[in-house]
């Protein structure tokens, strides 16, 4: 067959079982592997041979699932992490070191803002934040000579800010550094990063990918597309020789799939921020049902999003899909077949409303969680985004009275009536 529909790549990539073995992908549940000569063991040490040594760096349950996601996003490689904030840290820490610099998006997690702003530029690296509807000029004026990478997400979390991936990835690419995105909330189904110019993708599985809030996890895809050999005094992590493997050289020896192999060789050997091969297993269940889930979520969340828009008690909502959101246009050209399940709005009365209503909820959860298959609810200024000052809050679109509501695949009736009786309680 030719290209497969991202459908049944959900449930059929990654992992396709010879004559007589298990139809299921298998739960690889060892740390080592047995080999029968110490030279076989060298080679693989030493990246001159394909296989298994040590499940820190490969394991075959997780590289049957790595290998179903690089198919979703349409990427050469991919790798699994212990969780989306590792995810993220790896795809800059394996390009970026001490004295050098990144250009972010100021609308992302908040986790992710304080991984950069705080514990980034403890390890010596500098971050200059812009506002994801920045000019040209202000982007422009965002790079500095040592800018190695642009970090930002498809759709921010809780603000459900659109990215306009064609400016950011222009601006990275004019520029000479790769174009990192996660995403996180749309997913391959909806967003296709790397046909709007992205270069890297990560995401925080433990959302809509695993969707049932059973396993923390994080992946990172390569496109396979950036030309590091062409910028190389810029990235000579990627086009110099590397002494703790005898002088390879990754852009040489792995072309498309030089960016996942440095990060799993060199990063993921030093830092070891893996998956368990079941937290990986409990992932692939997810990801065969991703396809059909999404369409669920978009259709609950835009019947959820137009009720609270007419509601009297409602201050305001933002949500992609309703025709009266600044971020419409975007995800029309971005993600016309839809966003995600999240939806980010206020209540009158403020902080203290909010609170009331959240409070009231019969069904919905309040959890520090968002896309699974359960409707949930959470005020990030108080939770998620406490550490980021007033103004850093404003940057990142969290205003005080912002509620993030996690639509989920229950009945929409049933969502809406849980809504509703909250809302009169305030």
């Amino acid at each position: 067959m030719e290209k497969k529909h991202i459908n049944t790549n959900c449930i059929q990539a990654g992992y396709t079982p010879k004559n007589g073995e298990p139809r299921v992908l298998p739960i690889y549940q060892s740390t080592t592997y047995k080999y029968d000569t110490s030279e076989e063991m060298a080679k693989l040490f030493d990246l001159e041979a394909e296989g298994y040594f040590y499940t820190r760096l490969q394991n075959p349950t997780n590289d049957a699932v790595a290998a179903k996601i690089a198919a979703l996003e349409g990427g050469t490689a991919a790798m699994l992490t212990s969780s989306g904030q590792a995810a993220n840290f790896f795809a800059i820490f394996n390009i970026c070191s001490a004295g050098e610099h990144v250009v972010s998006s100021s609308a992302i997690y908040g986790g992710t803002f304080n991984l950069l702003n705080v514990t980034m530029r403890k390890m010596g690296i500098e971050v200059t934040f812009v506002e994801p509807d920045c000019t040209e000029e202000e982007l422009e004026n965002a790079f500095q000579e040592n800018t190695k990478c642009v970090f930002a997400e498809s759709i921010s979390n809780p603000s459900m800010v659109v990215l306009d991936f064609d400016k950011f990835a222009a601006a990275a690419h004019r520029h000479g550094v790769p174009f990192i995105v996660d995403n996180t909330f749309p997913t391959p189904v909806n967003c296709r990063p790397f046909e709007w110019g992205a270069d890297i993708v990560t995401h925080s599985t433990t959302k809509y990918m695993d969707g049932h809030a059973t396993s923390v996890g994080g992946a990172i895809v390569e496109s396979g597309k950036f030309d590091w050999m062409a910028h190389r005094d810029k990235f000579p992590g990627m086009t110099e020789p590397d002494e703790s493997y005898h002088g390879l050289v990754y852009s040489e020896a792995f072309g498309e799939k030089a960016f996942i192999t440095k990060a799993t060789a060199q990063v993921m050997r030093d830092l070891g921020s893996i998956p368990s091969p079941h937290n990986a297993f409990l992932l692939n269940i997810g990801l065969e049902t991703l396809f059909l889930r999404m369409k669920r979520h978009c259709e609950n969340a835009q019947a959820v999003a137009e009720y609270l828009e007419k509601h009297e008690k409602v201050a305001w909502v933002e949500y992609p899909g309703l025709k009266s959101s600044k971020n419409y246009a975007l995800a029309q050209k971005y993600m016309p077949n839809g966003t995600c399940g999240v939806i980010s709005f206020g209540v009158k009365g403020g902080r203290e409303a909010a609170t009331v209503f959240m409070d009231s909820l019969k069904m919905a959860a309040i959890v520090t969680h968002v896309a699974d298959a359960r409707t949930c609810v959470l005020h990030p200024a108080s939770t998620t985004h406490r550490q980021l000052s007033d103004v850093q809050l404003e940057e990142a679109g969290v205003s005080p009275d912002l509620v993030r509501l996690s639509v989920g695949l229950e009945y929409v009736d049933d969502i809406i009536a849980d809504i509703s009786q909250a809302l009169d309680q305030i």
